[in-house]
This record gives structure tokens, sequence and C-alpha cells, in this order.
């Protein structure tokens, strides 16, 4: 979704957001934005972690041969 915008779309975004929030604003807003992404990135890889995690203690099921 966001890999349609485009330099002329973000432009106009960025224009838009300096004329609501004002350019003493705009920077602490980016701040913020930053922190919320970082938090969600590391959310995101502990997620990830705790599944492989539980993978790991799993036993492993192996085959077993029908003798006849």
């Amino acid at each position: 979704m966001l890999s349609n915008i485009g330099i002329p779309g973000l432009i106009i975004v960025l224009v838009i957001a300096l004329i609501i929030f004002g350019p003493s604003k705009l920077p602490e807003i980016g701040r913020a934005f930053g922190r919320t992404l970082h938090e969600f990135k590391n959310g995101a890889k502990e997620l990830v972690g705790d599944d492989s995690a539980e993978e790991a203690k799993k036993p492993a099921l192996t085959a077993v041969k029908k003798e006849q």
C-alpha cells in the first residue's frame, strides 16, 4: 500500500503535516513515531523468537517402521 505513494505523494503528505502541526511540533511527532515503530519491531521479534523457542522445546517426531 505504501509503496504506491511515490515521491510526489510523499511531499504532499509532508507539506500537509507541516501545515497542520507546524514546524515546532513536527520533530516531536517524528520522534514519537520512531519510538513506537522501534517498540513494535522489538515486540514482533520477541513473538517470533518465542515461537521458535517453543518449537525447540517440543520433542522431535520420528518415523516408526512397521515390521511385517
